[in-house]
């Protein structure tokens, strides 16, 4: 393992996220295996194959107008041909904005998330992203007083 794939693998998964950011489907979609790939979104089934990961992504990026990541405790591990990236995805998003405003309401999230990479002749690409809420007091709190 080289330092020059941690690099690389560092610079994929930010694209990914700078795609979603941007809300640039063609760059994101890029940025996939062709192959049997899978995806978990927090709340959601296992998506599995190209044609149903890549349509969640156009659903969430066509109901988004805005999102930000602030991605923390970043780790990358590569062994041969496959790399895995954890970390903390700290999401600021917007829905649609209501009438006469130019955004709607801002929400943040925290999602752990887990990206696996495999190498290709064209460089590193992702074959599975899950995510998964994180819980914080607040949520649990409330979970206690409806209970």
């Amino acid at each position: 393992m080289s330092r020059t794939d941690i690099e690389a693998v560092e610079e994929v998964n930010t694209a990914f996220y700078e795609a979603m950011e941007r809300g640039d489907f063609d760059a994101l979609s890029a940025l996939w295996l062709d192959d049997e790939i899978s995806c978990v979104h927090p709340g959601w089934p296992v998506l599995t194959g190209r044609g149903e990961v890549l349509r969640s992504y156009a659903l969430i990026m066509s109901h988004t107008d805005y999102i930000q990541f602030f991605l923390t405790d970043t780790k990358v591990s590569v062994i041969a041909d496959t790399a895995v990236v954890t970390c903390t995805e700290n999401i600021l998003s917007g829905g649609p904005a209501e009438e006469g405003q130019d955004l709607g309401p801002l929400v943040g999230q925290l999602v752990v998330a887990t990206n696996v990479f495999r190498r290709t002749s064209e460089g590193w690409r992702l074959w599975s992203h899950h995510g998964s809420p994180v819980l914080t007091e607040s949520d649990e709190d409330e979970d206690e007083a409806s209970s």
